[in-house]
C-alpha cells in the first residue's frame, strides 16, 4: 500500500450482547485505495462498515481518522473506556460517506431535495448553492433529468444512484458501500456498478461490501475476506481470487461459477 492512511483500526471488536461479531480487526486504508470486502452472511462485513462511520459504536479497539483517534479514553473506577461525543461523530460522518443496501431516500422529497438535504442541514449551505451542487451530483450519476421526480417514480437502480449522489454531495474523503446492488433486480445492477467504477477511476478512497466478485476483481486494488469476525485473508485481487491460500476462502469462491477474471 502507498499513500497516507486515511482510516485505520486497531483491535476493533463489536459485540451485540452475547454475539461477538467483530473479533479484533486491524485495518489500514490508504488514500486512493479501493477495498472490496467479501465474506459469507454473518461474517461481520456490514458491521465493520457501520463501525467505521460510527453508526455502531465499537465495543473495544480504536478507529483512527488521519491518524487521530476517534473518541477520548477515560478512566473511571480503575477501568478505561472510550467516550464518543456526538459532535465528534457527526464531524467524522461528514467526511466518511455511506451508501446502504436499501437506498433510505426520503419518500416525500424529490431526487434533488434528497441530495440537497445534507448540504442544507449539516453543511449549512445556502439553498441556491446546495441546489446547484445537487444538480451537479445528479448529473454525475446520470440522473440530471430526473431531479424533480419522487423516489416512488424511480427504478431501484435510479434510487440507488440518487443515494450515491446524496453521499457525494457531502464531499466525503472516504466512501463506504454496503452491498449497494443487493436490493436491485439483476438488470439494474450494472448501472449502479458503472457509477461506482467511475468513482474508483477518479481515485476516490472507498470500501465496498459486495458479492459481485467479477466487479471486485476488476475494480478493487485490495480484497479482504472476512470470516467469523476476522480478516482471514487479504491481498490484491489477482492473487487472492485466483490463488487463495485459505481453504475457507477457496470454498467461498467455489460457490460462484459465473464471473470472469
Amino acid at each position: 500500500m502507498t499513500g497516507a492512511a486515511i482510516l485505520r483500526t486497531e483491535g476493533l471488536h463489536k459485540r451485540f450482547g452475547d454475539l461477538h461479531v467483530l473479533r479484533g480487526i486491524d485495518l489500514r486504508v490508504a488514500e486512493g485505495e479501493r477495498i472490496a470486502i467479501l465474506g459469507s452472511s454473518g461474517s461481520g462485513k456490514s458491521t465493520l462498515l457501520r463501525c467505521l462511520n460510527f453508526m455502531e459504536l465499537p465495543s473495544a479497539g480504536r478507529v483512527f481518522f488521519h491518524d487521530r483517534p476517534v473518541g477520548t479514553e477515560e478512566t473511571r473506577g480503575g477501568a478505561t473506556a472510550v467516550r464518543y461525543r456526538e459532535r465528534d461523530l457527526a464531524a467524522l460522518r461528514r467526511r466518511v460517506g455511506m451508501v446502504f443496501q436499501s437506498f433510505n431516500l426520503f419518500p416525500h422529497m424529490t431526487a434533488l431535495e434528497n441530495v440537497m438535504e445534507g448540504p442544507l442541514t449539516v453543511l449549512r449551505r445556502g439553498r441556491g448553492e446546495a441546489a446547484a451542487a445537487a444538480r451537479r451530483q445528479l448529473a454525475r450519476v446520470g440522473l440530471e433529468d430526473r431531479a424533480d421526480e419522487y423516489p416512488a417514480r424511480l427504478s431501484g437502480g435510479q434510487q440507488q444512484r440518487v443515494a450515491i449522489a446524496r453521499a457525494l454531495a457531502m464531499e466525503p474523503e472516504v466512501m463506504l458501500f454496503d452491498e449497494p446492488t443487493s436490493s436491485l433486480d439483476p438488470e439494474l445492477v450494472g448501472e449502479v456498478l458503472g457509477v461506482i467504477k467511475a468513482l474508483a477511476e477518479e481515485g476516490r478512497t472507498m470500501l465496498l461490501v459486495t458479492h459481485e466478485l467479477g466487479f471486485a476483481y476488476h475494480v478493487a486494488s485490495r480484497v479482504l475476506f472476512l470470516h467469523e469476525g476476522r480478516i482471514l485473508e487479504e491481498g490484491p485481487p489477482e492473487r487472492l481470487m485466483k490463488a487463495p491460500r485459505e481453504e475457507r476462502l477457496r470454498t467461498f469462491l467455489a460457490r460462484f461459477s459465473e464471473f470472469s477474471f
